[in-house]
């Protein structure tokens, strides 16, 4: 589209011109800049331009905008075009044009130019203007007696600069959703902050990278950004979680007009979200806390996104929300309103607890294969490939097995990676949780700990030569390893969900475990067959690991033991195939030791015991001794 800004020497197309320029992002063309010199002179010397005069400048501005409209840019030209057969010549040969006409009177014109003192066109020349003026009937009407600020409100809203979403953050994350919510058709305005030299231009950069940004608007001036957004205001967040959201928060809170929303798609910790919505709605302002899964690509092409905060705020961004969205198997977004306050934020770090444990049951069963077998990892990339068939396909199994078959200088590439995995707080933030309500999350915490243990690897190295013991071999079958992590899984699964369950009871958020389950059938990091199938079994209560057939799990627990038996024989490290073992072992099997510990309490600290014959009756002590 050109842009036409049209009217009287003195109207304000140049403020105005540049004004939105630096607000929608588009290059604005001053016309008085491509006056021949000869007409700058007659002009100056207080002479009228003629039509003649004008014929060789317009057709200048003409072939400018032909130029970008061909390269599909859309810009702004300041221009009197006066007459109707000057707006003809201006618009000759364009497909797409709109114009803007700054309309005033001549006293107030007169009074602005009188002021203006770097410009060659002098107050005598109005006159003249006035009296070539053609109003034109179509266009976009502007009264000049507005506030500057009521004109750049007024032309943005009726011209339809405005943008329907803002996007906040332009990291991987922020970038891979700005693409999928351009490539949905929604008319986006991007910010990222601007750092000297460090982070300059970055949001105009990425909009120029990818055509699907063409409705875009790119900025680095915040407040340029929020005025670009239809009301009410859509602002989604992808900064780091912590400080700096509350910091944008703050910068955005006096741009922000009463029931604007603001979303935090970051891993936000799910209490800071709480008192952000409460913060928030006191100043008449709405905040959604959304978890995000899914990575990268997730972002682009799909991920599963987890919303809660307020309803009604929800109700005006879920179409947004579930156009960018992965589909589940019926196509349904894998999207969903999660519950009240934090709860969006508290099932995205639920979801991270259980992608934890997930990752490093993947890892022993590498290590029991590598270490245990003497598989290569091609041969253990070959079985994982067989497990997808076998009710076991995964995200994570899928990436496990590409990522094993990788080779460089001739040697498998995971060999050269060091021993040491990292974390971001949402495993820790889970186990913090877990500790505070009292469930026994323990795969969850189990593979944290794995991941701490990891990062010493200096002093690991140190045990290592120091004791150089000798480990024996394993003996174990592929199906035993296969059916021991496929009940370690459902126990991992088991427990996450049975955090979520009690803790949303406690909140009363009334989270729909089938439901969430769901939405994480696609999109997110931990999607598998296995999700497919509890959101089936969770209809019908939490305790799922109850619908293991009798024998099933006879057998399958008996490998489950025989493999961690052996790989501690073999001195593997298996964290998280051990919990779960202990897990089950604990529920199935009747060998009593609370009671001891339970004696122990009331000996030393007169804490009191149930009996087991009356286990809801009252509490007991003894004198011991």
């Amino acid at each position: 589209m050109i842009y036409f800004i049209m009217g009287v020497s003195g109207s304000g197309k140049t403020t105005m011109g540049r004004r939105l320029s630096d607000i929608c992002t588009l290059p604005f063309y001053d016309g008085d800049d491509f006056h021949p010199k000869a007409n700058i002179e007659k002009m100056s010397m207080g002479i009228p331009l003629n039509d003649k005069d004008r014929e060789r400048w317009l057709s200048n501005l003409n072939q400018l905008a032909k130029e970008n409209q061909s390269k599909n840019k859309s810009i702004l030209i300041g221009c009197s075009a006066l007459k109707e057969k000057y707006r003809a010549l201006l618009s000759d040969g364009l497909k797409e044009t709109s114009w803007i006409f700054l309309n005033g009177n001549y006293n107030t014109i007169e009074h602005r130019m009188e002021l203006r003192t770097d410009h060659f066109m002098p107050p005598g020349l109005l006159n003249s203007q006035f009296e070539s003026l053609e109003a034109p009937n179509y266009g976009l009407q502007v009264d000049i007696n507005l506030t500057p600020e009521e004109i750049i409100d007024f032309i943005l809203l009726n011209m339809e600069f405005k943008k329907e979403f803002g996007l906040i953050g332009l990291g991987v994350m922020g970038k891979s959703l700005a693409r999928n919510l351009a490539g949905k058709g929604f008319k986006l305005a991007l910010f990222n902050r601007f750092v000297a030299g460090k982070e300059e231009a970055i949001a105009q950069k990425f909009k120029n990278e990818f055509e699907v940004f063409e409705n875009a608007s790119a900025h680095e001036n915040l407040s340029d950004f929020v005025q670009m957004l239809d009301q009410p205001r859509k602002v989604f967040l992808m900064v780091n979680a912590g400080k700096t959201v509350d910091l944008v928060i703050e910068e955005l809170i006096p741009l922000l007009a009463q029931e604007d929303i603001i979303i935090d798609g970051g891993n936000s910790h799910y209490s800071d979200t709480t008192r952000r919505i409460n913060y928030l709605k006191s100043k008449g302002l709405h905040f959604i806390g959304t978890g995000v899964s899914g990575g990268e690509l997730g972002a682009l092409n799909g991920p599963s996104i987890m919303p809660g905060g307020d309803k009604l705020a929800y109700s005006l961004i879920s179409p947004y929300l579930n156009a960018i969205a992965a589909k589940d198997k019926d196509g349904n977004p894998c999207c969903t309103f999660i519950g009240q306050e934090g709860a969006g934020h508290f099932v995205k770090m639920v979801h991270n607890g259980i992608e934890y444990a997930e990752m490093q049951l993947l890892a022993e069963v590498y290590a029991l294969m590598r270490f245990g077998l003497n598989y290569t990892p091609e041969e253990i990339s070959e079985e994982l490939v067989s497990w997808e068939n076998m009710g076991l396909s995964s995200y994570l199994l899928e990436i496990t097995h590409k990522l094993l078959l990788r080779k460089e200088n001739n040697t498998w590439f995971i060999d050269q990676i060091l021993d040491s995995a990292g974390n971001k707080g949402t495993g820790s933030w889970t186990t913090e949780t877990m500790a505070a309500i009292g469930i026994p999350a323990t795969l969850i915490s189990t593979a944290l700990f794995a991941r701490f243990i990891s990062s010493f690897y200096s002093k690991r190295k140190e045990y290592q030569t120091k004791f150089n013991l000798k480990t024996s071999k394993i003996s174990i079958v592929i199906q035993q390893i296969r059916e021991a992590y496929r009940l370690a899984r459902l126990v991992n699964h088991q427990q996450g969900f049975e955090l979520i369950n009690e803790f949303s009871k406690e909140n009363k958020w009334e989270i729909n475990l089938s439901e969430l389950a769901r939405i994480w059938t696609n999109g997110c990091i931990i999607r598998s067959e296995l999700m497919e199938t509890l959101t089936v079994q969770l209809r019908n209560g939490i305790n799922f690991l109850l619908n293991i057939p009798q024998e099933e799990m006879d057998e399958n627990l008996k490998y489950l033991q025989k493999v961690c038996s052996e790989g501690i024989l073999a001195g593997i490290s298996m964290p998280c195939l051990l919990s779960a073992v202990d897990y089950l072992n604990a529920h199935i099997y009747n060998f009593p030791t609370a009671n001891i510990i339970q004696a122990q309490r009331d000996f030393f600290g007169a804490h009191t015991y149930k009996l087991l014959n009356d286990p809801e009756g009252p509490s007991h002590h003894t004198i011991w001794e």
